[in-house]
């Protein structure tokens, strides 16, 4: 029995273009490295990178810089990784960097003063309607309020924001109101309620499963690929709110082939793993409501307050989203798997924030895994990878697509 759903809107891939998928490039060693001064200037020309590889050298130099590392982001028309430091006493903290091959901006807010100014947001102002999240870009906290913050509300934030000194936090408004995406319609179903799925994985016991919404998980267990339809996959764990909105949903039908690939419509794009994302990063969304979307990442570990409570750890992008559109999945053109749709104010047709829990969280937390990690459908999925190279994801008229599983 077949339970891939049908897409009503079609999502085209296109050959070639300035937007090609490939495949993703492995970070190369800085060969022109010099030894001595002379040569630096040369030796600490910032590498060019795509928006993968320059997530894993951040990583490696929040290590290696320690307390001077003061966030990064990724310079997409420059193919650059940008780090920001702290200097202090540390002369060499800045030919350390450029030497590992980023373009370095000196800043004034420390990791350790953003940090601290978020945790006075969440002791004084933790207020439904509210976010925040450090920018990497602005060296500040960005802190957003919906259309439901007013009055006393707003006056609280504010005020909050004030006390954290000149410098350290921005407040914006947004038209919409800060919700959970989960709508009655099409997709997965469970009673009145629709969700999407996100990316199909292999649970710690060698099932086959995927990972949605939490707050799609926490509303039902169990879940149909037809409105009406029998149930087809059971929620095994869920997390919603608090640490993260995400679900491992495990299928009924121990047999299911599960493909580690996201539906397009008329073709599919192989997911090879998960990856952290980067502020500047490009990725794509899939929808069972508004299809294909694509946008910006613009803060990671966000606090989101939700009419239901508050959620942290996720990715803050301008990638529009509905109803409907919940748990579906967030990719990069060269398919990795980077987040799950999980909330935000405003459309597809105004814009709006929109929040994404991170896959590679949702994975350690529920103990899965995916893409040729995992063993549900990692077969043959390598070609789908290489077919897909040097094509392009094109906005067409796609709706309700996303990871598909059969049996």
């Amino acid at each position: 029995m077949s339970h891939k759903r049908i897409p009503k809107r079609k999502a085209a891939i296109a050959a070639g273009g300035a937007v090609a998928l490939g495949a993703a490039a492995f970070l190369l060693p800085h060969a022109n490295a010099s030894q001595d001064g002379a040569s630096d200037a040369a030796a600490a020309a910032p590498r060019t990178l795509k928006a993968g590889d320059a997530s894993d050298l951040a990583s490696r130099l929040a290590g290696l810089l320690g307390d001077a590392f003061a966030g990064s982001y990724y310079d997409g028309e420059n193919k650059q990784l940008v780090v920001n430091v702290v200097p202090g006493d540390d002369d060499n903290v800045i030919a350390r960097a450029e030497k590992a091959g980023a373009a370095v901006r000196e800043v004034d807010n420390s990791m350790t003063d953003l940090e601290a100014g978020a945790r006075t947001l969440k002791s004084q102002a933790t207020i439904p309607g509210t976010s925040w999240a450090v920018d990497p870009r602005t060296n500040k906290i960005l802190v957003t309020a919906d259309s439901t913050v007013t009055g006393d509300k707003w006056d609280r934030l504010e005020s909050t924001v004030e006390s954290l000194g000149s410098g350290m936090a921005t407040i914006r408004k947004s038209a919409g109101a800060f919700r959970t995406f989960a709508s009655g319609g099409d997709a997965i179903f469970s009673g009145g309620a629709r969700c999407s799925l996100g990316f199909n994985v292999t649970a710690g016991d060698g099932s086959p499963a995927f990972l949605t919404a939490g707050h799609c998980g926490v509303a039902a267990e169990q879940w149909s690929d037809a409105q009406g339809g029998q149930p087809i996959a059971t929620v095994d764990q869920a997390v919603f709110p608090g640490a993260g909105d995400f679900a491992l949903v495990t299928y009924d039908d121990p047999a299911t082939v599960a493909p580690s690939e996201v539906d397009l419509g008329d073709q599919t794009l192989a997911v090879s793993r998960a990856a952290e994302a980067t502020v500047g990063q490009e990725v794509f969304r899939m929808g069972s409501t508004t299809g294909l979307a694509d946008g910006q990442v613009l803060a990671l570990n966000a606090t989101v307050n939700y009419p239901e409570g508050t959620v942290t750890g996720l990715i803050q992008t301008n990638v529009c989203a509905e109803p409907g559109d919940s748990g579906g999945s967030m990719f990069t053109r060269d398919g990795l798997a980077v987040g799950l749709t999980s909330g935000g104010s405003g459309d597809c047709t105004s814009g709006g924030e929109t929040f994404f829990q991170p896959v590679t969280t949702a994975l350690e937390a529920v103990g899965a895994t995916l893409g040729a990690e995992g063993g549900v459908g990692a077969g043959g999925d390598q070609a789908g990878a290489d077919a897909g190279a040097g094509d392009a994801v094109d906005q067409g008229a796609g709706d309700d697509s996303g990871p598909t599983g059969t049996h």
